[in-house]
């Protein structure tokens, strides 16, 4: 009999809002936990989920009796780090939002925690669970398209959504949006390992408001001469197209290619008061009545079914280290306007998270 799991969700806001009621409604979760310092959305879950316990104290939820496992979605991004290291500290099994850490060193000591302590330790990079991405990793896996070559990916989302992200941290798109589709690439790529990065920012209406660059690209060499480049945006109009997110992947091979048309448009809502809408264009997807649209409903579930049979987490937490080293690497090379090598050596690391991390 497969054994109910005692569940606990630090941050319940967009994200960790999505994973609290995939978890509520799961056969697997006996009883659910939340943390919220926001006083009303903390009310608002709690008639949501009809939680155990729900507080504002995320170190009083590690010392719940019989807690198997946490998700990880609270921001700044500055509490990943120290919440993720306590729980693998109390014996949880954490799933937790990228970035996974804001130094590599910490990245390392989060591996190392839950690698001595065999506890389950994955990073939320929900698009690994879209079925888009999924059949284009199968295309390179059955060997259809060949030998994958080139990796283009260009992903934009609108400049409020932008705002949000880059008043609470200061990373830059490579970080806070890119993050998804270098995972994605190098998913499809394993096992080839990249050894180089070259980036560039371009600046415009965000470097006023939030002291940020409008959008990033990177080219990323891997060990075999593929290559990845990745455009990341963040400033697209508010108030247009897209709601949300709209993102264009090409995959090409020595015998084929595959082409994810992810720009979002295929659902046009028009209205009179409103005008045209592109609606289900999240990047982790939303619930629409009795089905959820996206991804981060089904990456949660596979969480706790991991858990709960003692099997793999799809996403392995070294992964997540790997991107974390190259979106550093690509801030480093736009700050040298040079060419970055990796991986990154000791000296030049204290250089690359200082050129991600900006004042």
């Amino acid at each position: 009999m497969v054994k109910q799991l005692n569940v606990g969700v630090i941050g319940t806001g967009w994200c960790g809002g999505i994973r609290a009621v995939a978890c509520a409604r799961h056969a697997l979760v006996d009883r659910l936990h939340i943390v919220e310092t926001n006083p009303a959305r903390r009310t608002e879950m709690e008639q949501l989920v009809n939680p155990s316990t729900s507080t504002e104290d995320w170190e009083a939820l590690l010392e719940i009796d019989g807690l198997d496992a946490v998700m990880i979605s609270a921001t700044p991004e500055t509490t990943h780090y120290p919440m993720a290291r306590a729980a693998l500290e109390a014996g949880l099994h954490v799933l937790l939002e990228k970035p996974i850490a804001l130094a590599l060193e910490e990245a390392d000591e989060l591996i190392d925690l839950a690698g001595s302590n065999g506890l389950k330790f994955t990073i939320g990079y929900s698009q690994r669970f879209n079925p888009k991405q999924s059949f284009a990793r199968r295309s390179v896996r059955d060997g259809s398209i060949g030998d994958l070559r080139h990796v283009l990916i260009t992903r934009h989302i609108g400049r409020r959504l932008g705002a949000k992200i880059g008043n609470r941290i200061k990373l830059s798109p490579a970080a806070m949006e890119a993050t998804h589709d270098i995972d994605f690439a190098f998913w499809c790529l394993q096992p080839r390992r990249p050894v180089r990065v070259y980036s560039q920012m371009a600046w415009g209406v965000r470097q006023s408001t939030v002291g940020l660059p409008d959008s990033q690209v990177m080219i990323v060499t891997m060990d075999d001469g593929a290559v990845v480049t990745v455009n990341a945006g963040m400033a697209l109009p508010a108030g247009g197209y897209p709601n949300a997110a709209t993102t264009w992947i090409e995959l090409v091979g020595t015998s084929g290619t595959v082409m994810i048309d992810d720009t979002h448009k295929e659902i046009v809502h028009n209205t009179s008061t409103d005008g045209v809408r592109f609606p289900l264009s999240t990047m982790p997807g939303e619930y629409v009545e009795s089905t959820y649209a996206g991804p981060m409903e089904r990456e949660t579930t596979h969480f706790l079914e991991a858990v709960a049979n003692d099997t793999e987490v799809m996403v392995d937490a070294r992964d997540a280290r790997l991107v974390m080293e190259v979106y550093m690497a690509a801030d480093l090379s736009a700050d040298l306007n040079e060419v970055v090598e990796l991986p990154l050596s000791a000296e030049v690391r204290g250089l690359a998270l200082a050129a991600s991390i900006k004042q």
